[in-house]
């Protein structure tokens, strides 16, 4: 069975309505999950922790789905 990974992560936006950091060194790490439901456990006790400030956001990033290495690099791989 493949892992499917998620990273958990948050921080202060500028503007509640966009996803922009406020501070991109001042970002929140919560971790490596190697499934959704840890992830999801992880990002919604950091969002509820956080919930008096509108400015804080957390996101669940499925890492396993930026690349498959089964399938041929993309063209904007070959260029980096």
């Amino acid at each position: 069975m493949a892992q499917r990974l998620h990273l958990v992560f948050g921080g202060e936006l500028v503007d509640p309505s966009k996803n922009v950091f406020k501070d991109v060194d001042d970002i929140h790490i919560v971790g490596m999950f190697p499934d959704y439901q840890s992830a999801y456990d992880a990002w919604k006790s950091e969002a509820q922790r956080t919930v008096d400030n509108a400015h804080m956001r957390y996101f669940i990033a499925h890492i396993h789905r930026l690349r498959d290495e089964e399938l041929a690099a993309s063209s904007t791989e070959e260029l980096g």
